[in-house]
C-alpha cells in the first residue's frame, strides 16, 4: 500500500475511533487496534503502542468540553485513577512477554465481557432500597448532571467493588492498550451505579492519564512509531471533539446499543485471527 493511502486510511480510522470513544467512554483504542492490525498488518505491540496514545489523545479533546458541561465526576475521577494507573503499569510490563496472537484472544474477550454487562443494566437511577456508601459520603463522591436543563442528583455504591475493578480496568490498559474504557465504564455504570452519561464522561477524564501511565513502557520498548501515531493523533481529536458536542444531546439506550454491538463486532474478529495465528 502506498504511503499517502496508508496514513489517510490510518487518519480516517483515528477519526471514527475518535467519535466513538467519545460517545461511549472507550478511549478508541477498540477501533485503532484492530484496524491497524487487522486492516493495515501493523503488528499488535506497535498497534497497542499507537491506540494508547490514541487514548490519550481522545481524554485530552472531549474531557474538556464533559467537564465544561458539568457531566464529568471530577472527584471519582481522580480517585480512581490511583487503581488504574498502578494497573496499568504492571499490565504493560505482562503485556512484553506475552505473544501477540494471546493478547489478541485476550483483547476479543475482555471487549465481549464489557458489551454483555454494558446492555444488561438499563435503569439509570440508583436503586433507593441501596444502601448508602459511607465511602462515597466520606470522600464527597456523589453529585449531579444536568438532564434537560435540569440538575438530576445521583448517589455512588460500592466504592470498594468499583475501585477493585479498576484495578483491573488498569491492567487491561497497559496489556492491550484499550484505554481500559470499557471496563471504567462498567465499574462505574453497573457496580457504583453511577448514571452511563457521567461513567462515559468520567471515564474519557480519567483515560489519558491511565494510557501514559502504559505508553511510558512501550516507548521505552520501542513500539510507539511516530509515522502511525502521529496521524492517528490528529484524527482522535478531531473525532473526539465531535463525538462530545453529541453526546450532550444524545439518548442513553442508543449509545448502549453502538457501544455493544461495535465492540462486539471487533472482538469476534480478533479472537478469530488471535486463535488462527494471523496477528
Amino acid at each position: 500500500m502506498d504511503v499517502s493511502v496508508f496514513i489517510l486510511v490510518m487518519f480516517l480510522g483515528a477519526v471514527a475511533a475518535g467519535l466513538l470513544g467519545s460517545l461511549t467512554g472507550l478511549g478508541g483504542g477498540v477501533v485503532v487496534i484492530p484496524l491497524l492490525t487487522l486492516g493495515l498488518g501493523v503488528d499488535m505491540r506497535y498497534a497497542v503502542g499507537a491506540a494508547l496514545v490514541a487514548s490519550i489523545a481522545n481524554s485530552s479533546g472531549a474531557a474538556a468540553a464533559y467537564i465544561r458541561e458539568g457531566i464529568t465526576n471530577i472527584r471519582i475521577g481522580m480517585f480512581l485513577e490511583i487503581a488504574t494507573t498502578v494497573g496499568a503499569v504492571v499490565g504493560a510490563v505482562i503485556a512484553m512477554y506475552l505473544p501477540t496472537s494471546v493478547v489478541a484472544v485476550i483483547f476479543g474477550v475482555v471487549l465481549i465481557f464489557s458489551a454483555v454487562m454494558s446492555i444488561r443494566k438499563h435503569d439509570e437511577q440508583s436503586d433507593a432500597k441501596e444502601k448508602d456508601s459511607t465511602w462515597a459520603e466520606k470522600l464527597k463522591l456523589n453529585g449531579s448532571y444536568p438532564v434537560n436543563g435540569v440538575e438530576e442528583h445521583y448517589k455512588v455504591r460500592n466504592v470498594a467493588g468499583g475501585f477493585s475493578l479498576m484495578s483491573v480496568a488498569g491492567v487491561a490498559s497497559g496489556l492491550l492498550g484499550i484505554g481500559s474504557g470499557a471496563l471504567k465504564v462498567l465499574a462505574m455504570d453497573v457496580v457504583m451505579k453511577v448514571p452511563f452519561k457521567v461513567s462515559t464522561t468520567t471515564s474519557n477524564f480519567m483515560i489519558g492519564v491511565t494510557a501514559a501511565a502504559s505508553a511510558v513502557v512501550y516507548l521505552q520498548r520501542g513500539y510507539i512509531d511516530p509515522v502511525i501515531a502521529m496521524p492517528i493523533i490528529v484524527g482522535v481529536l478531531i473525532g473526539a471533539f465531535a463525538g462530545s458536542k453529541i453526546l450532550v444531546r444524545a439518548r442513553v439506550r442508543p449509545l448502549r446499543i453502538l457501544f455493544s454491538v461495535v465492540i462486539s463486532v471487533l472482538a469476534l474478529e480478533m479472537i478469530y485471527n488471535g486463535l488462527t495465528g494471523r496477528i
